[in-house]
């Protein structure tokens, strides 16, 4: 077979818990429901560090939260610490960069450099809204110009104060226009700041900026060449913006309630939940906002699908269908992801096809992104570059040292028996955004039937997932089930001791140096 092509069709802040319920009858998603049928949907997917910047690091390069040392967003992942793309660049594929990537903070500038990771070609834009697409849009549709700086959010990005070649004051024009703009509309008086109808055309949307520079980037690599291309879309990480017309093919009759906020008022509540009100709380409106982008990214998929098939790379592409990390959407009284580890938070969707793969079937194993870097490896053949050895180290075989902590999934995707596969995920977050105190932090152990988290004021939560699915009693306090608190417990100590090993190849020099 000849060299294959890996495509990631990456989204942000989707949950594997709202995708399965977009399947139940709330919106259509005819490309996802295919690529399903291609091929192995994983329905235990956990995200180790629900955070854009520390899992986009864990997937590049395989390696944990304080391997790679992205602890939180506003790290940057070392470009010396060798990735998969830098891997099969190196082996003769082309590499592209098509949309969000986030290995670099978005307060550091809003024109990031990707190459130096190991892409051939980039195309980006991310959270911020600025860089090459604004640039884009100021060029070819600046009549719209001004409506893109209203979703501008992070003003206080050091590159807007002067921006550009012309160092264009651009933080006073994105301030001025969201001072007195309104997203409301006639037919969508609901619309607000965080959840609104995209109130400029689709086709100048930053979702479909990113399908175009996907689409270009397959068609202009000649046939012979293979491709690893990572297609990343900023949606439907809020504020949840889909164009109009994709909000009518969501029945809000059927979109659930948000499950309750069952810490509030509970004395045994750990101590950081305690100290809060139930806040971010998305409405009925905002939930509809967010199952319409997830229609509107479904047609993406089936877009890049047909580029495939046009170049005739289709049957020779592994697709990697996931997200980074998940969304509350409201459930249990908070908006957004990190150190809230329930279902809609870590739990994310993963498919993944290709040629020799199982067909329309589902895996229960439990996964965590650690897995992605070697299972791409594994789909083209190659290996991560030997741990560097010398002294005592130096006549032992590169295999006694092993430099990644997850395993590839192809061996569940062809349906084989894998012996030992892991019975449980550690999940790890260093506080929100807006935290600064260690407090936030925290350590979970999630099994197929139990999850349990550790906060450091000494605030547990242990929730029985098959006879309490939407985590409303916690159980740690519980008499009854003290024993599944320790035994819990020991597991989580285990593998907090456990994220550190393989040993991290950071400013490392080389094993057994006297």
């Amino acid at each position: 077979m000849d060299k294959p092509n890996v495509v990631f069709f990456m989204l942000d802040q989707l949950s594997a818990k709202w995708l399965e319920a977009a399947g139940s009858g709330i919106c259509p998603t005819p490309n996802i429901d295919a690529l399903r049928a291609r091929g192995v949907s994983f329905t235990n997917c956990i995200t180790s560090n629900p955070v854009c910047c520390p899992t986009r690091a864990t997937l590049a390069t395989g390696l944990t939260t304080r391997q790679h040392g992205v602890l939180e967003n506003g790290y940057q992942l070392d470009p010396d610490l060798p990735t998969f793309m830098r891997v099969l660049q190196k082996a003769g594929w082309r590499t592209g960069a098509l949309g969000k990537v986030h290995f670099q903070p978005h307060y550091r500038g809003q024109h990031p450099d990707y190459r130096p990771y190991g892409f051939d070609v980039t195309h980006i834009t991310e959270d911020g809204r600025g860089g090459e697409w604004l640039d884009w849009v100021e060029t070819e549709h600046p009549e719209h110009y001004d409506d893109v700086l209203a979703l501008i959010w992070a003003t206080a990005i050091p590159e807007f104060s002067a921006y550009g070649p012309d160092k264009v004051n651009l933080t006073e024009r994105i301030r001025a226009v969201k001072k007195n703009y309104s997203f409301k509309t006639p037919e969508f008086p609901e619309n607000t700041a965080g959840a609104h109808t995209l109130l400029f055309p689709e086709e100048v949307s930053q979702t479909n900026w990113i399908t175009g520079h996907g689409s270009d980037f397959i068609r202009s690599t000649p046939g012979d060449q293979p491709i690893c291309a990572h297609i990343s879309y900023v949606q439907p990480h809020g504020p949840f913006h889909p164009p109009a017309g994709y909000m009518q093919a969501v029945n809000p009759d059927r979109i659930p309630d948000a499950a309750p906020a069952e810490w509030y008022g509970d004395p045994e509540a750990p101590g950081y939940f305690r100290n809060k009100k139930p806040v971010g709380a998305r409405d009925r409106f905002s939930r509809h906002c967010y199952f319409a982008d997830i229609v509107h990214l479904d047609c993406q998929l089936g877009l890049v699908m047909d580029v495939l098939e046009e170049t005739g790379r289709r049957d020779n592409t592994y697709i990697i269908f996931l997200a980074d990390h998940g969304e509350l959407l409201g459930d249990h009284g908070f908006g957004g992801k990190e150190e809230r580890h329930y279902d809609a938070c870590i739990r994310v969707p993963l498919i993944i096809a290709g040629p020799g793969l199982k067909r329309g079937t589902t895996s229960d194993e439990i996964v965590q992104l650690e897995d992605i870097c070697p299972t791409v490896l594994d789909m083209t053949g190659q290996t991560m570059p030997p741990m560097p050895k010398h002294g005592c180290h130096r006549d032992k075989p590169d295999t006694d040292f092993p430099s990644l902590p997850g395993r590839s999934l192809l061996p569940l995707c062809r349906g084989e028996q894998v012996a030992e596969w892991r019975d449980a995920a550690y999940v790890e977050s260093y506080c929100a955004i807006w935290s600064n105190t260690p407090n936030d932090w925290a350590r979970t152990v999630r099994t197929a039937k139990w999850r349990y988290t550790w906060y450091p004021d000494d605030g547990e939560q242990l929730f029985d997932l098959e006879a309490d699915p939407d985590e409303q009693t916690n159980l740690a306090h519980a008499p009854a089930h003290a024993d599944v608190r320790q035994a819990l417990r020991d597991r989580l100590l285990k593998l907090v001791v456990l994220q550190d090993w393989p040993r991290t190849r950071r400013n490392l020099y080389a094993l057994g140096v006297h």
